[in-house]
């Protein structure tokens, strides 16, 4: 949320931990004034450096829940949208798992963002939920990425609360005004509501919801195709658009080189789309993912304003695989020494 503005001072405790809230500034003002924002708690962020050394590209070392609930007692941060507009550059991690422990465990890291990804998930809005709460636990902040662009899978999205919320597969200026009209209620949208008794608005104990969730809201659009390339400059100028999220692996699929995304036809292509994307004037902010051939260090370089660097299956898959790799190697070391002991043996049995 942004600042939202209570008839009276609410409780703390009245509120779910992702709507924790503080009081700033003006307190010297009546009850029905008072300012509040949230969350509390200041994820990592991947902060531009001059070089490589720059010490500010150093992952500081992860916190444990106890040292986390001290930091989130104590630090005060804005949501995504307003830091983006700050300048920062956030660094985050999608969630395909639908794992609470796993979501939890990446609050905890530090990301500055967490998209609890429903479209090659096998979860949907009952599997996000738990996630959701998880990573408000750490204040976090969750984006929900739909399985397609539509009005109804937008609401149900909606009403659990996420900070942002990712529409695949955006090819055109009309996709992207329908998606922006999905998340807005009528006159301005399409957008059910029941905003009286959803998560969105604290259960209906956040009167200040509907005055404020527009100003709060990151409305992402996916650009993934080579049709959706060539208009991503319109697509991002639609108003309601904050944020162009490219997607490297459809685009490349699009063009054909489903098992190429490093060629050098698609990197072209997404070099030029970026571009238009980061020259336009008040234009969309700019996200992607990072690829083997593409890091984090370099997107951030290039001008990125979100950079997703890891996804939970992937972290883990990759452990895995080495831990199970670093035992039979071991195993094959030992077979080697001992086949050595007994042709040694062997050899000083036939000399003697």
């Amino acid at each position: 949320m942004a600042s939202i503005s209570y008839a009276a001072s609410p409780s703390s405790s009245s509120l779910s931990p992702f709507r924790k809230f503080v009081y700033v500034n003006h307190l010297h003002k009546s009850p029905s004034s008072y300012n509040v924002s949230t969350p509390l708690f200041k994820p990592l962020t991947l902060n531009k450096a001059k070089n490589p050394d720059d010490k500010s590209l150093k992952h500081p070392h992860p916190r444990s829940a106890s040292s986390a609930t001290a930091v989130a007692s104590s630090v005060q941060t804005q949501p995504l949208k307003a830091r983006l507009k700050n300048g920062e550059t956030l660094y985050g991690i999608f969630l395909l798992s639908f794992s609470p422990t796993l979501a939890e465990i990446a609050g905890l890291a530090g990301y500055d963002f967490a998209v609890v990804d429903m479209e090659h998930g096998h979860g949907g809005i009952s599997d996000a939920l738990p996630c959701l709460r998880a990573l408000a636990a750490t204040n976090t902040a969750a984006i929900l990425r739909l399985p397609e662009s539509s009005a109804t899978w937008a609401k149900k999205a909606l009403d659990l609360g996420p900070q942002g919320i990712m529409f695949p597969m955006i090819d055109s200026p009309k996709s992207a005004r329908k998606a922006v009209s999905y998340c807005h209620f009528p006159p301005n949208g399409v957008r059910g509501s029941a905003h009286t008794i959803v998560r969105a608005s604290d259960y209906g104990i956040n009167e200040g919801y509907l005055s404020n969730y527009e100003e709060a809201l990151l409305i992402m659009c996916q650009v993934e195709s080579e049709e959706g390339v060539k208009k991503i400059d319109e697509i991002s100028a639609v108003d309601g658009v904050d944020c162009i999220q490219m997607g490297p692996l459809d685009l490349s699929a699009s063009m054909g080189y489903l098992w190429d995304p490093g060629n050098k036809k698609v990197k072209e292509v997404m070099r030029s789309a970026e571009k238009a994307v980061l020259g336009a004037k008040n234009g969309a902010y700019l996200a992607g993912f990072a690829m083997p051939h593409d890091s984090p260090e370099n997107m951030r370089l290039r001008g990125y304003h979100m950079v997703a660097g890891a996804m939970d299956v992937g972290l883990f898959r990759n452990a895995a695989v080495e831990d199970v790799k670093k035992f039979k190697m071991s195993l094959d070391k030992e077979s080697n020494e001992e086949r050595e002991e007994i042709k040694d043996a062997d050899d000083k049995y036939w000399s003697e």
